[in-house]
């Protein structure tokens, strides 16, 4: 029961870390503002490329929950991570 529960804790703070890690990117990076740039990202599609970028910290995550002995947990951030990129793999198609 244990398990279930850390992976699911990982899972979501993979989808966390993504959202943190498209919004730092944007505030950082970005000329435009949050919402205009997901509006471009949007229109001018490239959105997969937004959010490969935000899925950076997950890479942190992953080694930290290694790190800690907390293998459940970093599980649940590569489920998270491959998931986000098949939802895009799928999405080009």
């Amino acid at each position: 029961m244990k398990t279930k529960k850390d992976v699911i804790i990982g899972f979501i703070l993979g989808i966390i870390s993504t959202c943190i890690g498209i919004l730092l990117y944007i505030v950082l990076f970005s000329k435009f503002g949050i919402e205009e740039t997901i509006k471009q990202a949007l229109q001018f599609k490239f959105v997969g490329k937004l959010v490969s970028l935000g899925a950076l910290l997950n890479l942190g995550l992953f080694f930290l929950f290694l790190n800690r002995k907390q293998d459940n947990k970093a599980k649940g951030v590569l489920i998270a991570t491959l998931i986000i990129g098949l939802i895009f793999i799928i999405n080009r198609l």
